[in-house]
């Protein structure tokens, strides 16, 4: 799985700053011209990995974003579609999960050639760490990027 820093897509920073006094993260934000009208996808997730994103959140968020990307693109011909993760997001960039510790995931791991389960404790630029509970006994796994295939979300 690759990892591209979040960062480096344009308005993130910015964007992410204003989401984030909101009490929110933002996962994803995708800006893209189409017929005259630019596009936006943002994705957002809580800051507290129990709580879930509601419509009222969405309508938050939307209502501070969409004006403050619309004057930094320099028009209003915007349309914006602002989501949850949803409960089946495929985990898409590596440096999403770091916004996701301590939430349950589980990631192909190419070294074992199976799905590995369990708690995001940690995540950095090249790794993250899983704890895993079977039996009653808990451990923690750490696995490389580049031993991942694909995540997404386990849903209980």
């Amino acid at each position: 799985m690759e990892y591209t820093s979040l960062d480096s897509y344009p308005f993130y920073t910015e964007s992410e700053k204003l989401v984030n006094s909101l009490g929110y993260h933002l996962v994803e934000l995708k800006i893209s011209p189409h017929k005259g009208t630019t596009h936006i996808l943002a994705v957002i997730t809580t800051l507290v990995p129990t709580e879930e994103i509601g419509v009222d959140d969405c309508s938050k968020v939307h209502h501070k974003l969409l004006p403050f990307l619309e004057e930094k693109l320099g028009t209003d011909d915007t349309y914006m579609e602002l989501t949850s993760p949803g409960m089946e997001r495929n985990i898409k960039n590596a440096a999403e999960f770091a916004l996701f510790i301590g939430r349950e995931v589980r990631v192909w791991d190419k070294t074992v050639t199976d799905w590995v389960g369990g708690k995001l404790v940690a995540a950095d630029e090249k790794s993250l760490t899983l704890e895993i509970t079977k039996d009653d006994a808990s451990s923690q796994k750490q696995i490389s990027f580049a031993d991942i295939a694909k995540a997404k979300f386990i849903h209980l």
